[in-house]
């Protein structure tokens, strides 16, 4: 699970779930007798438990990077349909109260921002903002084995080096990955030969760069199948060795490739 998936839609969802379980323990009923929704089991199963199981289906299916079904239907579709029923409950159960309680009152309302967060939160962008803001984009470490050829971004690239580890150094006009000097072959002729390689590289070439996404996005497999492979995090720096029309393929630092469909508002290295 990857809790800097969530968004502000389920902020909101989570607050109402605290508020309204909350009000579970208040005063139901306005009356003489004081008494709370514990004592009427139908009450507390079908308004304030519902309510809270509903938020909690919503939250785990967005950290969830594979999806999972209940009945049919996805773990956020079943919550959100539960939040709607315990809604739609607390509606009519502070119609029929006689004296309605703080209990009931903010339950009732409590219910109404649940089920509206739990819908609106894939509608409104403003609800689909990062709840958590991922730290900046900083390796921890030089990278190792397969993406060992790249280095992060960030990193001095000096004329001729291409992509090697970050901060590598010219040494004698031979780049140094890693910082261990290359041995130099033919004098001072190796600088002006990798310049003149990518001076006669095609134009439209793809060049694999490093990216970050602004928030969690599933990588799919390359064989087309619907479920993903991996999720990518903010945060994280991932390598895009291919372009694919508007989608890319992306290789995460432990050597998976995949098809990243949705590109919009990633941060190139």
């Amino acid at each position: 699970m990857n809790i800097r998936s969530l968004t502000r839609g389920d902020g909101v969802v989570i607050g109402a779930a605290v508020l309204l379980f909350i009000a579970s323990f208040l005063d139901y009923s306005g009356g003489l007798e004081s008494f709370n929704a514990w004592d009427m089991l139908p009450v507390v199963m079908s308004i304030y438990l519902a309510g809270v199981i509903g938020a909690a289906l919503v939250v785990v299916h967005r950290m969830t990077p594979q999806p999972r079904k209940i009945a049919g239907l996805e773990l956020g579709q079943f919550g959100v349909a539960i939040t709607i029923f315990a809604a739609w409950t607390a509606f009519w159960t502070i119609i029929g109260v006689g004296s309605a309680g703080p209990g009931i009152i903010i339950g009732f309302i409590a219910t109404l921002i649940l089920a509206g967060a739990a819908v609106a939160s894939p509608l409104v962008p403003a609800l689909q903002a990062q709840l958590i803001t991922a730290p900046a984009a900083t390796p921890a470490a030089y990278p190792t084995g397969a993406n060992a050829g790249y280095g992060y971004p960030g990193a001095q690239q000096v004329p001729g080096q291409g992509y090697g580890y970050p901060g590598a150094q010219q040494q004698g006009g031979q780049p140094s990955y890693g910082g261990q000097p290359q041995p130099v072959q033919g004098g001072q002729a190796g600088q002006p030969q990798a310049a003149d390689q990518q001076t006669a590289a095609p134009a439209d070439t793809f060049a694999p760069f490093w990216f970050a996404v602004p928030v969690a996005r599933p990588l799919y497999g390359e064989d087309g199948s619907p479920s993903p492979i991996a999720e990518l995090a903010p945060g994280t720096w991932y390598l895009a060795v291919e372009q694919r029309g508007q989608a890319l393929i992306a290789q995460t630092q432990d050597g998976r490739r995949g098809v990243l469909q949705d590109t919009t508002g990633i941060q190139r290295g």
